[in-house]
């Protein structure tokens, strides 16, 4: 498999107050937030329109388990089952099923330190 991560999907956090975070940085860095945080919109090198998704979540979020770190990364891949299928083989921790969504498919894995890791295939056009 040529690519494994192609580039960063989301950067996601927890926060004490969730909306007051965003708020605080729509107003201090604009922010362009919404209900799920803020959508960077960016061009691949073949110009296509890809986006990052940043994000805080409430403090007692259960989405990072098992992982107990406060934060979640979220990579961008091309192929999310051939991926999980390598990884797999590879030894890496897989954690639940994938998800399929109109925006895209979502898998999950943990890296050598226990950190829960979120593999995106995207649909970009679905935000557009």
């Amino acid at each position: 498999m040529k690519n494994r991560v192609t580039g960063i999907g989301g950067v996601f956090f927890k926060s004490k107050d969730p909306n007051a975070t965003k708020d605080w940085y729509k107003k201090h860095l604009g922010f362009n937030t919404d209900d799920y945080g803020c959508t960077f919109w960016w061009k691949d090198k073949e110009g296509n329109d890809c986006s990052t998704q940043w994000g805080p979540f409430s403090e007692d979020t259960k989405y990072y388990e098992p992982s107990k770190k406060d934060f979640m990364f979220n990579y961008r891949v091309e192929n999310l089952h051939e991926l999980l299928k390598i990884l797999k083989e590879e030894g890496v921790t897989i954690v639940g099923e994938v998800e399929e969504y109109e925006y895209g498919k979502f898998g999950w894995i943990l890296d050598n330190d226990g950190n829960k890791i979120e593999l995106w295939e995207p649909i970009d056009k679905a935000f557009l």
